[in-house]
């Protein structure tokens, strides 16, 4: 019963302020922006409900039709959040935007970005202190969550990927492959520790707000897992085309990718049983057993036991491999530049240069009768095989020819 009471006063108080914050911003009207303002209100109100669509569409339309006003709505939103002392406004806040990265379009979301990193939006949460509430320590985690959330963007296919340098392009798939595993994974890694800070279980079972703004975390988690999943893929692959250096350093990554597949299957689990979304399609996690990177490890510290007494399957397949590779450079002989395999196609037509003589000279081609042949008058040689080249042009991958010169 108290604490009916309390609630009911809180949500009369704070009524009362957002129709005070509403009516200031009317009287002043920055710079024609006041409906922006007040919709920002509207959306982050006093009640404990997730945001409504309809204030959401209001933002967009406001801000689509008022060129120059995205950093004016940035401002707004930090000073909303750096007044409030209440922890749903503080929290609806943040999830206005993470809605805001959502659904905006390219141009939209890009200029957000541009106002976060020249500092009109941000993100402020000093006064809520981390260890006097759950709820607020499920504050702090989703702060960080939004500021790594900054470095991504959703690309023209509708997925989540790291900003990287523009103007990067890749030639072979060899380097395509280096920077998945190198550039783009160690970013998927840092995402989806944020996401892991995030846990359910700060979120109590009436709070529809954290729940809502869990939903649109695991949402997104779920994109940048399978990039994930592709990058611990290409680099195990590419394992043994690393130098010993490189090695190391990949299995420092996956290493912490083991880590975190068992707290992502773990985080996953829990969220099935508290955020209880039925619209949420969760993925398989694959856990990267802690023996395979331990295997891996002993494999580049020499591997001192023999094969048949490795505990893992996967230092086996890692010794195989490399003994196969071994092997081979073994049989193929000394490293040149035409070690390789080669095949020569002779080609049977040849052009003659003219400023090569002074002289122009006519070579014909024989056509077994000893008359000179239509390509022959084009200045051209055809091959017969059997009979000794005595043309001046000859191709030096050509055995036998037969040409007559003569002149004009």
């Amino acid at each position: 019963m108290v604490v009916d009471v309390q609630r009911k006063l809180r949500l009369a108080i704070g009524s009362v302020k957002d129709h005070a914050s509403m009516g200031k911003a009317l009287i002043y009207n920055h710079d024609g922006f006041s409906d922006i303002e007040i919709a920002v209100v509207r959306a982050t109100g006093h009640d404990d409900s997730p945001i409504d669509d309809k204030y959401m569409h209001e933002i967009l339309f406001l801000v689509s039709n008022s060129p120059g006003s995205v950093p004016f709505l940035a401002e707004r939103i930090s000073h909303r959040l750096e007044r409030t002392r209440d922890g749903i406004v503080a929290l609806k806040t943040l999830v206005l935007v993470h809605r805001l990265l959502r659904g905006g379009d390219r141009y939209f979301e890009q200029d957000l970005r541009g106002a976060h990193l020249s500092g009109h939006l941000q993100m402020n949460t000093r006064w809520f202190p981390r260890n006097s509430d759950r709820s607020f320590c499920f504050l702090h985690s989703y702060v960080a969550f939004l500021e790594e959330r900054m470095g991504w963007v959703i690309n023209q296919g509708g997925k989540l990927e790291p900003i990287m340098c523009q103007g990067l392009e890749f030639r072979f798939y060899e380097e395509k492959s280096i920077d998945m595993a190198f550039r783009r994974l160690p970013k998927c890694q840092v995402f989806l520790d944020r996401v892991l800070d995030c846990s359910p279980s700060n979120i109590l079972p009436s709070d529809r707000l954290a729940r809502a703004a869990m939903s649109n975390i695991l949402k997104e988690s779920f994109q940048v897992y399978t990039s994930f999943c592709e990058g611990v893929t290409t680099l195990i692959n590419l394992f043994f085309d690393f130098t010993n250096p490189t090695r190391i350093l990949a299995c420092d990554i996956l290493k912490r990718a083991s880590r975190q597949s068992y707290e992502l299957s773990e985080l996953y689990k829990n969220c099935k049983r508290i955020i209880e979304n039925k619209n949420l399609e969760y993925p398989a996690v694959e856990i990267i057993a802690a023996d395979h990177i331990s295997a891996m490890e002993q494999f580049l510290s020499g591997t001192p036991r023999s094969l048949s007494s490795c505990p893992s399957p996967i230092l086996k397949g890692l010794v195989a491999k490399q003994r196969d590779a071994q092997a081979g450079e073994t049989n193929s002989g000394p490293s040149t530049l035409f070690s390789s395999s080669m095949e020569t196609k002779i080609s049977k037509v040849w052009v003659v240069f003219d400023e090569e003589e002074p002289q122009e000279s006519h070579i014909s081609i024989s056509d077994g009768n000893g008359a000179p042949s239509a390509e022959g008058r084009r200045r051209n040689v055809e091959i017969e095989r059997g009979k000794p080249c005595s043309s001046y042009y000859y191709n030096p991958f050509t055995t036998y020819v037969d040409t007559k010169q003569g002149r004009n």
